[in-house]
């Protein structure tokens, strides 16, 4: 048995995150999407950050219901930034706000999680990589599906960030082959 992917250290909300979370299929529609509202505001910063605010985030933004936050407005805005327990920037906000009416479209048009997990065949991308210093940043996918998300109205979701979602979201497996995690999740595909 190997060693846990060395970036979660040995912080123990970010050692659940990875030996829970990161990584598995993720195919509920609300889920994915609060996933992706969060790799948003982790842009520029550390994601044990946004780990360690998630529930205050999940609080301020109505747990992270489209179909609510879709109507928000300059009120909600101001709410939002006056919010300590959250990432404060407004144009991580209002992109917020403007991907909650995109994801409903794309709900409206044949579901929001069939968008994103066609880009990967329906089922995870396996990648074995030995050493942190292999796994990109981004991708050719993770740069195809960011154009995808921005022409459908999505803010926040260049290419990086949405390769990070795909990481946490199990569309690709990046747990480094010696992780006992990579095998684990490998069999969920």
């Amino acid at each position: 048995m190997g060693e846990r992917c060395a970036w979660c250290g040995s912080d123990p909300l970010y050692v659940a995150y990875h030996d829970g979370e990161w990584g598995v299929p993720e195919r509920d529609p609300r889920a994915l999407w609060e996933k992706l509202v969060l790799d948003g505001f982790q842009a520029g910063l550390a994601w044990i950050t946004i780990l360690r605010k998630r529930e205050a985030f999940r609080a301020a933004f109505a747990g992270f219901r489209p179909e609510v936050i879709a109507g928000w407005g300059e009120a909600e805005v101001a709410r939002l930034l006056a919010d300590p327990g959250i990432v404060r920037h407004r144009g991580k906000i209002e992109a917020t706000i403007g991907n909650a009416r995109a994801f409903l479209a794309l709900e409206a048009r044949g579901g929001f999680a069939p968008f994103l997990w066609r880009h990967v065949g329906g089922r995870p991308v396996q990648n074995r990589f030995r050493s942190a210093a292999d796994v990109p940043a981004a991708t050719p996918l993770s740069a195809r599906l960011s154009r995808e998300l921005q022409a459908a109205g999505f803010r926040f979701v260049g290419p990086t960030i949405v390769y990070a979602f795909m990481q946490a979201v199990g569309m690709v497996n990046d747990h480094l082959v010696t992780c006992p995690a990579h095998e684990r999740v490998a069999a969920l595909a």
